[in-house]
Protein backbone atom coordinates (compact mmCIF):
# COMPACT_ATOMS: atom_id res chain seq x y z
CA UNK A 1 0.00 0.00 0.00
CA UNK A 2 1.18 3.53 -0.80
CA UNK A 3 2.17 5.64 2.22
CA UNK A 4 2.06 9.29 1.15
CA UNK A 5 -0.07 10.62 4.02
CA UNK A 6 -0.63 14.04 2.43
CA UNK A 7 -2.01 12.39 -0.72
CA UNK A 8 -4.11 10.02 1.40
CA UNK A 9 -5.67 13.02 3.21
CA UNK A 10 -6.22 14.79 -0.13
CA UNK A 11 -8.08 11.75 -1.47
CA UNK A 12 -10.10 11.34 1.73
CA UNK A 13 -11.07 15.02 1.57
CA UNK A 14 -12.12 14.62 -2.06
CA UNK A 15 -14.14 11.54 -1.09
CA UNK A 16 -15.88 13.52 1.65
CA UNK A 17 -16.83 16.18 -0.88
CA UNK A 18 -18.18 13.52 -3.28
CA UNK A 19 -20.12 11.81 -0.50
CA UNK A 20 -21.60 15.11 0.72
CA UNK A 21 -22.61 16.15 -2.80
CA UNK A 22 -23.61 12.83 -4.40
CA UNK A 23 -24.54 10.64 -1.45
CA UNK A 24 -23.44 7.09 -0.82
CA UNK A 25 -24.27 5.83 -4.30
CA UNK A 26 -22.02 8.42 -5.89
CA UNK A 27 -18.97 7.46 -3.84
CA UNK A 28 -16.72 5.58 -6.25
CA UNK A 29 -12.97 5.45 -6.73
CA UNK A 30 -13.39 7.06 -10.13
CA UNK A 31 -15.48 9.92 -8.70
CA UNK A 32 -12.87 10.55 -6.02
CA UNK A 33 -10.07 10.57 -8.62
CA UNK A 34 -12.01 13.16 -10.62
CA UNK A 35 -12.77 15.30 -7.56
CA UNK A 36 -9.13 15.23 -6.42
CA UNK A 37 -7.95 15.85 -10.00
CA UNK A 38 -5.55 12.93 -9.90
CA UNK A 39 -4.88 10.22 -12.50
CA UNK A 40 -7.41 7.42 -12.70
CA UNK A 41 -6.60 4.59 -10.31
CA UNK A 42 -4.91 6.81 -7.71
CA UNK A 43 -7.67 6.39 -5.13
CA UNK A 44 -7.66 2.62 -5.50
CA UNK A 45 -3.88 2.63 -4.87
CA UNK A 46 -4.53 4.22 -1.47
CA UNK A 47 -7.89 2.62 -0.66
CA UNK A 48 -8.09 -0.83 -2.28
CA UNK A 49 -11.82 -1.28 -1.79
CA UNK A 50 -14.87 0.85 -1.16
CA UNK A 51 -14.87 -0.44 2.44
CA UNK A 52 -11.26 0.71 2.87
CA UNK A 53 -12.23 4.10 1.44
CA UNK A 54 -15.13 4.47 3.87
CA UNK A 55 -12.90 3.40 6.77
CA UNK A 56 -10.42 6.09 5.71
CA UNK A 57 -13.25 8.61 5.62
CA UNK A 58 -14.27 7.83 9.19
CA UNK A 59 -10.70 8.51 10.33
CA UNK A 60 -10.51 11.74 8.30
CA UNK A 61 -13.86 12.97 9.64
CA UNK A 62 -12.48 12.67 13.16
CA UNK A 63 -9.35 14.61 12.21
CA UNK A 64 -11.25 17.41 10.52
CA UNK A 65 -13.82 17.84 13.28
CA UNK A 66 -11.42 17.74 16.24
CA UNK A 67 -11.07 20.93 18.27
CA UNK A 68 -7.83 22.80 17.86
CA UNK A 69 -5.40 22.85 20.78
CA UNK A 70 -5.86 26.64 20.84
CA UNK A 71 -9.63 26.24 21.31
CA UNK A 72 -9.06 23.91 24.25
CA UNK A 73 -6.33 26.09 25.79
CA UNK A 74 -8.46 29.21 25.50
CA UNK A 75 -11.12 27.68 27.75
CA UNK A 76 -8.81 25.77 30.10
CA UNK A 77 -8.51 28.52 32.72
CA UNK A 78 -12.18 29.48 32.77
CA UNK A 79 -14.20 28.39 35.79
CA UNK A 80 -16.48 25.47 34.87
CA UNK A 81 -20.08 26.60 34.51
CA UNK A 82 -23.17 26.22 32.37
CA UNK A 83 -21.94 29.15 30.28
CA UNK A 84 -18.61 27.40 29.61
CA UNK A 85 -20.43 24.17 28.77
CA UNK A 86 -22.65 26.12 26.34
CA UNK A 87 -19.50 27.64 24.82
CA UNK A 88 -18.08 24.16 24.20
CA UNK A 89 -21.36 23.04 22.62
CA UNK A 90 -21.42 26.16 20.41
CA UNK A 91 -17.87 25.37 19.29
CA UNK A 92 -18.83 21.78 18.40
CA UNK A 93 -21.84 22.96 16.40
CA UNK A 94 -19.74 25.69 14.75
CA UNK A 95 -17.15 23.14 13.59
CA UNK A 96 -19.83 20.77 12.34
CA UNK A 97 -21.71 23.45 10.40
CA UNK A 98 -18.60 25.23 9.11
CA UNK A 99 -17.29 21.99 7.63
CA UNK A 100 -20.62 21.17 6.01
CA UNK A 101 -19.22 18.53 3.64
CA UNK A 102 -17.76 16.55 6.51
CA UNK A 103 -20.98 16.61 8.49
CA UNK A 104 -23.14 15.67 5.51
CA UNK A 105 -20.69 12.87 4.67
CA UNK A 106 -20.86 11.66 8.27
CA UNK A 107 -24.66 11.55 8.08
CA UNK A 108 -24.42 9.65 4.78
CA UNK A 109 -22.05 7.09 6.32
CA UNK A 110 -24.33 6.73 9.34
CA UNK A 111 -27.32 6.11 7.09
CA UNK A 112 -25.37 3.53 5.08
CA UNK A 113 -24.38 1.81 8.33
CA UNK A 114 -28.08 1.07 8.93
CA UNK A 115 -27.91 -1.34 5.99
CA UNK A 116 -24.38 -2.67 6.45
CA UNK A 117 -23.52 -4.45 9.71
CA UNK A 118 -19.76 -4.31 9.03
CA UNK A 119 -19.89 -0.55 8.62
CA UNK A 120 -22.19 -0.26 11.65
CA UNK A 121 -19.57 -2.07 13.74
CA UNK A 122 -16.76 0.22 12.53
CA UNK A 123 -18.77 3.41 12.90
CA UNK A 124 -20.30 2.34 16.21
CA UNK A 125 -16.88 1.72 17.74
CA UNK A 126 -15.68 5.11 16.46
CA UNK A 127 -18.77 6.90 17.82
CA UNK A 128 -18.58 5.19 21.23
CA UNK A 129 -14.89 6.05 21.56
CA UNK A 130 -15.70 9.68 20.75
CA UNK A 131 -18.58 9.68 23.21
CA UNK A 132 -16.42 8.17 25.96
CA UNK A 133 -13.77 10.83 25.25
CA UNK A 134 -16.43 13.56 25.49
CA UNK A 135 -17.62 12.24 28.85
CA UNK A 136 -14.04 11.98 30.15
CA UNK A 137 -13.28 15.51 28.96
CA UNK A 138 -16.42 16.87 30.61
CA UNK A 139 -15.56 15.19 33.93
CA UNK A 140 -11.89 16.24 33.80
CA UNK A 141 -12.87 19.83 33.03
CA UNK A 142 -15.31 19.89 35.94
CA UNK A 143 -18.17 20.84 33.65
CA UNK A 144 -21.75 20.20 34.72
CA UNK A 145 -23.51 17.06 33.57
CA UNK A 146 -22.48 13.44 33.38
CA UNK A 147 -22.73 10.55 30.95
CA UNK A 148 -26.52 10.78 30.62
CA UNK A 149 -26.48 14.51 29.92
CA UNK A 150 -23.65 14.19 27.39
CA UNK A 151 -25.64 11.47 25.59
CA UNK A 152 -28.68 13.75 25.52
CA UNK A 153 -26.54 16.54 24.05
CA UNK A 154 -25.26 14.18 21.35
CA UNK A 155 -28.83 13.29 20.40
CA UNK A 156 -29.89 16.94 20.44
CA UNK A 157 -26.87 18.16 18.44
CA UNK A 158 -27.41 15.48 15.78
CA UNK A 159 -30.98 16.70 15.36
CA UNK A 160 -29.95 20.36 15.39
CA UNK A 161 -27.31 19.72 12.72
CA UNK A 162 -29.71 17.79 10.53
CA UNK A 163 -32.12 20.71 10.86
CA UNK A 164 -29.52 23.40 10.12
CA UNK A 165 -27.84 21.58 7.21
CA UNK A 166 -31.05 20.58 5.47
CA UNK A 167 -34.50 22.14 5.75
CA UNK A 168 -34.95 23.90 9.05
CA UNK A 169 -38.18 23.81 11.03
CA UNK A 170 -37.36 27.22 12.55
CA UNK A 171 -34.72 29.07 10.52
CA UNK A 172 -35.43 32.38 12.30
CA UNK A 173 -34.21 31.13 15.68
CA UNK A 174 -30.45 31.44 15.95
CA UNK A 175 -28.40 28.33 16.55
CA UNK A 176 -26.88 29.99 19.63
CA UNK A 177 -30.36 30.52 21.10
CA UNK A 178 -31.21 26.86 20.47
CA UNK A 179 -27.99 25.79 22.21
CA UNK A 180 -28.68 28.06 25.19
CA UNK A 181 -32.16 26.53 25.51
CA UNK A 182 -30.73 23.01 25.25
CA UNK A 183 -28.19 23.72 27.99
CA UNK A 184 -30.84 25.26 30.23
CA UNK A 185 -33.22 22.36 29.65
CA UNK A 186 -30.78 19.44 29.84
CA UNK A 187 -28.34 20.34 32.58
CA UNK A 188 -29.36 19.83 36.19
Amino acid sequence: MVRNEARRRQLADAALAVLAREGSRGLTHRAVDAEAQVPGGTTSNYFRSRDALIEGLVDRIGERLAPTPEDLRRRADITPSRALFADYIRDIVRRLTADRDVTLALFAVRLESARRPDLAALLGAWQRAGFDADVAFNVAAGLPGGRREIALFHYAIDGLLLDRLTTSIDPETSTDDVIDDLVAGLLP
